[in-house]
C-alpha cells in the first residue's frame, strides 16, 4: 500500500504553527478525499482539514492538544495499491511569501522558512554582523523573524524579543513563550526609549471537590490574552446612546420578503453595519490605530462583525464595507456568520479589521461596553432592539407616551486617540442615519 503524508497546513502567510484540537478519525478508519480529518487551531482562525487521498488512516503523529510548525507530518494515510496510479496528494501549502527587502543577508531568509521534515534538524549557526559590532547568528534573527502576533505583544511591551528563549522550530519565539515570559515578569532588555511593564497576573484559584476543571481550549485561551492586554494597551473610554428603529423596522416588514428571495436576512445589524460603514469616511480617527506614538489612519473601511460561537467568539471582517449596498451587507454578514459556525473561514477572512460591531443584544443585553479589539480603536456594541414606551412632541406642541421600537448603541473606544468630542460625533451620526434611513436605499 502507498503511504499518503498528511502534514500541518500553513494558514496564511504569518502563521508559523498549529495545534491539533481534534481528530475527527481514528487509526484504522477508512477516510475519504477531502472528508474532514482533524480540526486545527492557530493565532488567526480555527478550521476543518480534509484529507488529502482516499485511503485508511495508519498513523496518527501529532496527539490532540500538541502545537507543531507548519509542514510537520501529523498522520500519515495508506491507500490500496489500486490507487497508486491516481494523482499524488495536492502539494503542501507554499511557504509564505518573503517579507520586504531588509538589510539582512540572504543566508538568513532560507533558515527562516524550513522544507517540512517532522523532526527538523538544527539550523545552521550561520553570522553575520549586528549593528552593534557583534555576530548575529541565523538563530537570532529567526527568533526575531517570528509571526507578527508576537512582534505585535513584544512592540506593545517595549521587550526585545531576541532576549526571549524561544519553544518553537529553530528557537523561534512563539505567543506562548512571549505571553509566559511576561506573566512571569522575566526581564529583558527593552527597547530604547521604553517604559516599564509589569507581569500580566493570572491568580490561581483553589478548585474544590465535585467541582469540574478544564484547560482552556486554543480560540478561549487566544481570545482571554488577546482582552486582557487590550484592557492594558488602550485606555478604554465608552459613550451611550439611544436609536429609535421604528423607521428601520417598517422597512424591514416591507422588504423582509423580497430579501430572502433573493437568499439575504435583512436584519437590524445589516443596517447598522451599513451607517457605521458610511459614517467611518466622516470620523477617520474612528477608522485608526495607534502605532507607538504615531497614529494610522486607514484607507480601507473593513468592518468586523463579532460571531459567537459554541466553543468561543471569532471576528470575520467585511472588506471594504463602505462600497456595499444594504442587499451586499446584508449578504456579506449572513456569508461569514455561517462558514464561521461551519468553521470554513479562512485566515484572510478574520484579518486587517478596522473596526468592529459586537452585538450582544442578540442574548437580550439592554447594553454594554465592549473591549476594543486590538489594533483598532472603537468597537460599536448593539443593545436588545425592541418596542418600548418613548415620550414623544404631539403636533399641538404637549408631550405623550408612544410605542416606539427602541435600542441602545454602545461605543468603547481608546482615548489615548479618541476624545469624546469624536466619539459622541461619530455615535450621532450613526444615530441619525438609522433613524432617517433612507428609503431608496434599501
Amino acid at each position: 500500500m502507498a503511504r499518503i503524508d498528511v502534514l500541518m497546513p500553513q494558514m496564511g502567510e504569518s502563521i508559523a504553527e498549529g495545534t491539533v484540537s481534534k481528530w475527527l478519525k481514528k487509526i484504522g478508519d477508512q477516510v475519504k478525499r477531502d472528508e474532514p480529518l482533524f480540526e486545527i487551531s492557530t493565532d488567526k482562525v480555527d478550521a476543518e482539514i480534509p484529507a488529502p487521498a482516499a485511503g485508511v488512516l495508519a498513523e496518527i503523529k501529532v496527539q490532540e492538544g500538541q502545537t507543531v510548525p507548519v509542514q510537520t507530518l501529523v498522520a500519515v494515510i495508506a491507500t490500496p495499491p489500486a490507487a497508486t496510479a491516481a494523482p499524488p496528494a495536492p502539494p503542501a501549502p507554499p511557504a509564505p511569501r518573503p517579507e520586504p527587502p531588509k538589510p539582512t543577508p540572504p543566508s538568513a531568509v532560507a533558515t527562516a522558512a524550513p522544507s517540512a521534515p517532522a523532526r527538523p534538524g538544527p539550523t545552521p549557526a550561520v553570522s553575520v554582523p549586528k549593528g552593534d559590532g557583534g555576530a548575529e547568528t541565523a538563530e537570532d534573527r529567526l527568533r526575531k523573524r517570528s509571526t507578527p502576533l508576537v512582534r505585535k505583544i513584544a512592540a506593545e511591551h517595549h521587550v526585545d524579543i531576541s532576549t526571549i528563549p524561544g519553544t518553537g522550530f529553530a528557537g523561534r519565539v512563539t505567543k506562548q513563550d512571549i505571553l509566559g515570559f511576561l506573566e512571569r515578569g522575566a526581564v529583558a532588555p527593552r527597547l530604547a526609549g521604553a517604559a516599564p511593564v509589569g507581569p500580566i497576573e493570572h491568580p490561581v484559584v483553589e478548585a474544590w471537590p465535585g467541582d469540574r476543571v478544564e484547560p482552556f481550549s486554543k480560540i478561549r485561551k487566544i481570545t482571554a490574552d488577546h482582552m486582557i492586554m487590550s484592557r492594558r494597551v488602550s485606555a478604554h473610554v465608552t459613550s451611550f446612546f439611544e436609536v429609535d428603529y421604528t423607521q428601520i423596522a417598517e422597512l424591514r416588514r416591507r422588504h423582509k420578503q423580497a430579501y430572502a428571495e433573493r437568499g439575504a436576512n435583512l436584519t437590524y445589524l445589516a443596517f447598522i453595519a451599513k451607517a457605521c460603514a458610511e459614517t467611518l469616511r466622516q470620523h477617520p480617527v474612528v477608522n485608526a490605530a495607534v502605532s507607538g506614538d504615531t497614529i494610522i489612519y486607514r484607507r480601507d473601511i473593513n468592518v468586523g462583525i463579532a460571531v459567537a460561537l459554541e466553543w468561543g467568539l471569532i471576528v470575520p471582517v467585511i472588506k471594504h464595507a463602505d462600497e456595499l449596498s444594504l442587499m451586499g451587507m446584508a449578504r456579506a454578514i449572513n456569508d461569514l456568520g455561517e462558514r464561521a459556525r461551519a468553521k470554513k473561514l479562512s485566515p484572510e477572512e478574520i484579518q486587517r479589521g478596522t473596526f468592529t460591531i459586537t452585538n450582544p443584544g442578540v442574548f437580550g443585553s439592554y447594553a454594554g461596553a465592549p473591549i476594543i479589539n486590538q489594533p483598532q480603536v472603537a468597537i460599536l456594541g448593539v443593545g436588545a432592539i425592541e418596542k418600548r414606551p418613548k415620550v414623544v412632541t404631539l403636533p399641538d406642541g404637549s408631550d405623550g407616551l408612544a410605542v416606539r421600537t427602541l435600542g441602545m448603541v454602545s461605543m468603547s473606544y481608546d482615548h489615548r486617540v479618541v476624545d469624546g468630542a469624536d466619539a459622541d460625533r461619530f455615535l450621532a451620526d450613526v444615530k441619525a442615519m438609522l433613524q432617517g434611513f433612507p428609503e431608496g436605499a434599501v
